[in-house]
Formats: C-alpha cells, structure tokens, sequence
C-alpha cells in the first residue's frame, strides 16, 4: 500500500485554462508530471494506459475536456473519446494503481428546467452531445471503483484560452452594443477558483496522511463521489457581460441588450437554470468559493 505524502501527480490538460492554474496550485503538493498532448493522447486510450503505468502517479488530476459545445453536435466521435472513453481509461489505471483520480464535469449534465440550484443527486438529462459525454465520463468514473473525486463547475473563464470573458473583452472594443443572452443562469466561474479549491483538498488528503501510513487514496476513498464547485452566487449571461464592463472601468463600455434564448439560437442547445448548489463541498471539506463578481475583480485584476 502507498504511503502519504504524495510523491507524483499527474496532470491533464495542461493547456487549457483549468489546466494552467492547477500547474501552479498544485505545486508542494508533489512532483507534478504536465501533460499535454506531446506526452499523450488522450483519443488513444493505448497512449494513456502506457503514460500512467510509466509514471505511476498517487494522484491523477483531469481537467481536459472536448469544451466546444456547438462543435461537438458534429464531432460526437471526438467529444466521446475525450470527454468519455479517455476518463474510463484513466479511472480504471487509477483504481489499478491505486491512486486518486480528480475529473472534471459539468453543469450541463443537467436538463436546467429545474427552479433551484441542482444538487449531487438530482437527476441528470443533458440536452447536448457535449453534456451527454461528460455525463457518460462522470459514469464511468464512478462504476470504476477507483478513489474518485468529480467536480462539476460552470460558466468557466478565465485571462487564457477562448470563454466568455475574452470574446467580451474583444467585442467591447469592436461594436457600441451587444445583444446578449438573458434567460440563462448559471454561476461564473474563474478557473483560478477551480484550481485553488482543487488543491485545498487534495492538501487535506495529503495532511491526513502524513504521519498515518496511509495514501491519499485510502483517505478520498471515504469521501469519493460528485462534488459541485462553482463561485458563489449567479447571474445571466448578459448581467456577466455588465459586469465586466464595469469592472473594466471601460470608458466607453457598449451597451448590453438582454435577449432571450430563442433570439440567439445555436446548434447545441443550453440548460435554462445552471446553478449548482456546493452545500456539499461546504459540508465535506469546510470550503467556500468566493462569489463570482469578487472572483472577476480578482482576475480582472490579475497579471
């Protein structure tokens, strides 16, 4: 059996946005190995099976995803191999190895017609292909019987990458007014946040094991399952827009014109209500996100 602390964690995605603030969360926690796809493919399942048993990891963190949601109406393929099959692989070398996998998914597991903020268990109906195969990797995870943690977040930006934030930010200096979806509801979600809370609790499994002979494993293996993590709070997609206008202090900020859905229609279609509910994160690991609008100021502010 392993023993704590932890010694190599291997790291997905490095690239993307999630993936470049976990490298510098993560760092003290153990020897991070950055993945890309230069050290393997996640389309081939061979290359992943081959990389993990090589590096044998006590934690393997996941953040890469097929994130291109109207594209994945055309491309189920690869949006299923990555968002899919690749995290089945990679719990089922985990669940070998015995290490602790930490996946990421997503609020569009759900169908957003619910009037609350969803929970872990509420019933999962993805109205999209890109849902559909994060759910499908959410499922594989769990029936794996690996030490599991899945973290669904939301509305994710962040200064890297394409989201939400930067396409605002370049049309702010290109039109004098901006139509913008209004009767969608979710939580913005700076992947700062995702990855400083990511390694709070891994940092908790690596504290509990220090000293007990016991790996992280053991220790998540008591508390495996779905977690939601998003900022706190919520808004639509125009009252984001509004606010990083303002927290810009644009001079001369466009004018914002909220629109419904129906005016804005897109290949893949978007749950109406994606408010996470994160008792549980509370409940299990004593955190609480900040809330979105003090997580924007933040990254806006950042270098």
């Amino acid at each position: 059996m392993r023993t704590a602390p932890v010694r190599t964690i291997l790291l997905t995605g490095v690239n993307g946005q999630v993936g470049f603030e976990l490298r510098r969360s993560l760092q003290g926690l153990g020897r991070i190995v950055a993945a890309d796809r230069a050290v393997f493919d996640l389309g081939d399942a061979a290359s992943i099976r081959a990389c993990v048993r090589s590096l044998k990891p006590d934690v393997i963190v996941n953040p890469a995803a097929y994130t291109a949601v109207d594209q994945a109406e055309a491309d189920v393929q690869i949006a299923r191999a990555v968002n899919a099959l690749a995290p089945a692989v990679l719990a089922e070398e985990a669940k070998r190895l015995d290490a602790l996998l930490v996946h990421y998914s997503t609020d569009y597991v759900f169908d957003g017609t619910g009037t609350r903020a969803y929970r872990e268990e509420d019933a999962t109906a993805p109205q999209n292909v890109y849902g559909a195969t994060k759910l499908e990797g959410e499922q594989a995870v769990v029936t794996s019987g690996a030490a599991h943690f899945i973290f669904r977040t939301s509305w994710v930006y962040g200064r890297r990458g394409r989201n939400f934030l930067l396409t605002m930010q370049k049309l702010a200096r290109e039109r004098d007014e901006l139509r913008i979806v209004a009767d969608q509801i979710g939580a913005p979600t700076w992947s700062a946040t995702i990855a400083a809370l990511t390694a709070s609790v891994i940092a908790q499994g690596v504290a509990q094991g220090v000293g007990s002979g016991s790996s992280i494993a053991d220790w998540a293996r008591e508390r495996r399952g779905v977690y939601h993590l998003t900022s706190s709070g919520s808004t639509s997609w125009a009252g984001f827009a509004e606010a990083i206008f303002a927290e810009a202090r644009l001079e001369h900020p466009p004018r914002v014109v909220p629109i419904p859905s129906a005016e804005y229609p897109t290949p893949a279609r978007r749950p109406s209500n994606s408010r996470l509910d994160l008792s549980k994160l509370a409940r299990e690991f004593g955190l609480t996100p900040p809330d979105w609008r003090e997580a924007l100021a933040l990254c806006l502010g950042s270098n």
